[in-house]
């Protein structure tokens, strides 16, 4: 009497199979989040600053910084943390007539709406109190400061933002997360960001 079992063979079939499923909703999670931002988040024109010279690039991406990532202490309400704590802050941006967004109002617990202004938040940050500085500028990341770029063509972003020249339209949608949607040099775009 000849026996054969199929179930053996079965199992690791429909484990491979639901691994590769899982995985690809993760991956489709990832983009849908970054296309939903892009899609359905509002814009705000930042502009950005020189950086040290030894960051400049990085294989095949640009470093950014803006006028927004360094929080200064007068702009902070509702006070700092006492001890040394992980944080994240939310971020009021406010349009000025040149049409580039600034911070008016920032806090370490989240702020609420208001007419006119979008409000980012910050990416988590190790806050650590200093004695002698203990209402000093605050130093954050948003997420959008790397920026992939063609191979070879991050000079020509490295140079325009190092003479002031290089500004980021970023959309900002209403949970307060950040996604660059185009780059321009002397208002011209460079890179503008699809969907997909």
């Amino acid at each position: 009497m000849l026996i054969t079992t199929r179930k053996p063979l079965v199992r690791p079939l429909f484990a491979a199979i639901l691994v590769a499923v899982l995985q690809t909703a993760f991956l489709g999670y990832m983009i849908e989040s970054r296309a939903s931002i892009l899609r359905n988040g509002t814009d705000v024109l930042l502009k950005t600053v020189p950086i040290d010279p030894r960051d400049l690039l990085r294989g095949d991406y640009v470093i950014l910084a803006y006028d927004i990532s360094s929080i200064p202490a007068d702009k902070v309400t509702g006070g700092y943390p006492t001890e040394a704590t992980d944080a994240r802050m939310s971020v009021r941006l406010e349009k000025q007539p040149d049409g580039f967004w600034i911070v008016s109002e920032a806090a370490f617990a989240d702020l609420a709406p208001k007419t006119g202004t979008i409000v980012a938040n910050t990416q988590p940050f190790y806050y650590y109190p200093t004695p002698d500085a203990p209402n000093a500028a605050i130093g954050v990341d948003y997420g959008i400061e790397r920026y992939y770029v063609p191979e070879g063509e991050g000079l020509v972003l490295e140079e325009a933002r190092n003479a002031s020249a290089l500004s980021v339209t970023a959309r900002v949608d209403e949970e307060g997360r950040m996604q660059i949607r185009l780059i321009a040099v002397d208002g011209k775009p460079l890179y503008e960001e699809p969907l997909y």
